[in-house]
């Protein structure tokens, strides 16, 4: 049995022995990679989380030492002391940082044994993902999760080491605090000393980060930990952290200026790119009317044109119905892809668009000397025209049109634009396009609750034009809100916030809270607000999600350590468990089982 370290101690990393070393006698300690029996020589890849160095066990080893090397196999935990010497040219390795130095060894510890490994421990394996996170602490000792997850506390330090110059104060939120819904469902943590009573996990610091406003810390952030009981997708998980950060005395252009900031220096000192700022400044509803989204992917063009005045009364049934019903039509020019996209992709796209509620895709091949399309048989010469006008369409291009309410022809055609995008190779994957969206709506309709929602949340403050369009037309009022976009993701997203307590509970009345609703839910807020409240503003950025990006990560689960599945459970530690009937029992709680 092998105790404590068996009097090694470690003096480099094995990734960064270097031809400076050559001469030296170093400890290395890791994992054995790979294994190799030359006859009379045996070589070691020995890992750690900064690289792979070679280690070579030959006749000038004790005979003990060497004994017991042969019994090393892969993912054992070694520790061994030897000499670094250079490697002959023959044999230099260029693939690796070490390839040009190997450590002859002269002490071996074997530290632990390993049974075989369910998948292989290195880089772009091709395993099943449910595997690799059943076996996470195996999935976690591979190269690019490793860089992954280093990488993620670079930018932590980084983004500490920021906001720290620009004179904000890092801050710990509760993370047991109130239970007030709007929005996502509460993750709720039930109180054993006040039974029947229940704690909620954050969603955000949002409250308390206000608060912090009004007791006069003008300059906040945290590094959050935050949890949303909501379905998953492929950038959203459960529990997630944000960068969060919160500023008085400011208006939209100053919280955006100081993030710009941030991102520059973390793409800089990660990637060792320099970003343009300022970054683009873009409203919501020119986002919408061109790209379809709140989310623009800039990258590329087949921008959206609006057809709803050229078709409003053509004879083409389809078109001018939705546009009389007070719909819109909208198309997309596909240049030059009329070779590229045969009937049976058409008839693809047609599908695809249905996925986003479309009832179909009309289109037009622009021929030489003709055009192909089903719809043109309803169409007089004069309104065929006009459509290829409006859409700039020339020889050789693909018009495709989508007729139906303004939200389902965004939705159908963003959606479209992101998949021909990708089809047909026109995204530039070598650029970082950011811009801010600003002036969202203020509120959306929810069919679900058959009222109006708070686009982002109820705190965030109307546009000082629209202040009055909350009682008389609150889906007209725009709200003090930008969203800052990389390449058609959202890394992150804030407002200016309400300061004014008659403005808030009318906000609250917006929202179709009663006077007695909105006390019991946020009274402690609208208490506070009778003592002096500055006006301020802030942002969150989605911390998983930026590391995502960062290091080109298919899903969010490949840059955290131990994230869940689809549907929110943990695979290594099969959580959410049952538990003792004894807690429930100190708890006042009894399960109910729901059919």
């Amino acid at each position: 049995m092998v105790k404590g370290l068996s009097g090694l101690k470690r003096t480099k990393y094995c990734g960064e022995v270097s031809k400076e070393d050559i001469g030296k006698k170093i400890t290395l300690m890791g994992w054995a990679a790979k294994y190799r029996d030359l006859g009379g020589v045996l070589f070691v890849d020995l890992r750690d989380r900064t690289g792979i160095v070679q280690v070579v066990f030959n006749e000038t080893c004790d005979s003990e030492v060497f004994k017991n090397a042969e019994k090393i196999r892969s993912e054992y935990v070694i520790g061994i002391e030897g000499e670094v010497r250079e490697r002959s040219k023959e044999t230099v390795n260029k693939n690796i940082k070490t390839g040009e130095i190997e450590v002859i060894v002269s002490n071996l510890v074997i530290y632990s044994k390993s049974e075989t490994p369910p998948f292989y421990i290195e880089e772009d394996i091709d395993t099943n993902e449910q595997v690799r996170l059943k076996y996470r602490y195996l999935d976690l000792r591979r190269p690019d999760m490793q860089k992954n997850i280093i990488l993620r506390h670079k930018a932590c330090k980084i983004a500490r080491d920021y906001f720290d110059k620009q004179g904000f104060l890092e801050i710990e939120t509760p993370m047991l605090q109130k239970s007030t819904p709007e929005g996502a469902r509460d993750y709720l943590v039930p109180s054993r000393v006040h039974q029947g009573s229940f704690y909620a996990l954050p969603q955000s610091p949002q409250l308390y980060k206000q608060l912090l406003m009004l007791s006069g810390y003008d300059r906040y952030f945290q590094i959050a930990r935050c949890f949303r009981d909501e379905d998953l997708r492929a950038d959203r998980q459960p529990e997630f952290t944000q960068i969060d950060l919160e500023m008085s005395f400011v208006e939209c252009e100053d919280v955006m200026t100081v993030n710009e900031g941030m991102l520059k220096e973390m793409f800089s000192k990660t990637l060792g790119i320099e970003i343009e700022t300022p970054f683009l400044r873009m409203p919501y509803s020119e986002a919408m009317e061109r790209f379809g989204s709140d989310k623009p992917d800039t990258r590329f063009g087949l921008e959206l044109i609006q057809m709803s005045d050229v078709v409003e009364n053509c004879g083409f049934k389809v078109f001018a119905d939705v546009v009389k019903n007070g719909g819109s039509v909208r198309a997309i020019n596909v240049k030059g892809a009329s070779d590229k996209l045969s009937r049976r992709d058409l008839d693809s796209l047609t599908d695809f668009v249905k996925i986003y509620r479309a009832k179909g895709l009309a289109w037009f091949v622009v021929n030489e000397g003709e055009i192909k399309s089903p719809v043109t048989k309803f169409l007089t010469e004069e309104e065929t025209k006009a459509i290829l006008d409006r859409a700039g369409a020339e020889i050789g291009d693909v018009v495709l049109f989508v007729a139906d309410k303004d939200e389902v022809v965004f939705q159908a055609l963003g959606a479209l634009r992101l998949e021909l995008g990708k089809r047909l190779d026109l995204i530039d994957k070598s650029k970082f396009n950011f811009l801010w969206v600003t002036e969202f709506p203020l509120f959306e309709y929810s069919e679900e609750e058959k009222r109006y929602v708070a686009k982002h949340h109820p705190f965030t403050a109307p546009m000082d034009e629209d202040l009055e369009l909350l009682e008389t037309a609150p889906e007209k009022a725009r709200a003090k809100a930008y969203d800052v976009i990389l390449n058609g993701c959202e890394l992150g997203g804030g407002s200016i916030r309400i300061y004014d307590s008659e403005l808030q509970e009318k906000m609250f009345k917006a929202l179709g809270f009663t006077h007695e609703q909105a006390w019991s839910r946020f009274g402690f807020l609208l208490e506070a607000f009778k003592y002096g409240v500055p006006p301020h503003g802030g942002m969150a950025y989605g911390l998983d999600r930026l590391i995502m990006l960062l290091t080109g990560s298919e899903s969010i689960r490949d840059v955290m350590a131990f994230p869940k599945v689809q549907n929110a459970s943990e695979l290594m530690s099969n959580a959410p468990d049952v538990v003792d009937p004894k807690q429930l029992i100190e708890l006042g709680i009894s399960i109910v089982k729901i059919d």
